[in-house]
């Protein structure tokens, strides 16, 4: 397993939070995500022979947020 942490732009509410975590763990190979509003970071524990960190970009900017690597 591996963590990563990714940047993520216009998080800003516990709905927000909910979202990306949501979207991030049904991805095959996350098994944890974890929000921070307040420093708009998003730490995705992950299989990386399932899942990219571009598949997880993916999915996050699909609800409509931005995301740097």
């Amino acid at each position: 397993m591996t963590t990563k942490t990714l940047d993520v732009k216009g998080m800003s509410c516990g709905h927000c939070k909910m979202t990306v975590e949501g979207a991030l763990k049904k991805l095959d190979g996350v098994s944890a995500a974890q929000v921070n509003l307040e420093e708009g970071k998003v730490d995705v524990t992950f299989d990386e022979s399932k899942v990219t960190v571009d598949k997880m970009k993916e999915v996050i900017e699909d609800q409509g947020y931005d995301v740097e690597v």
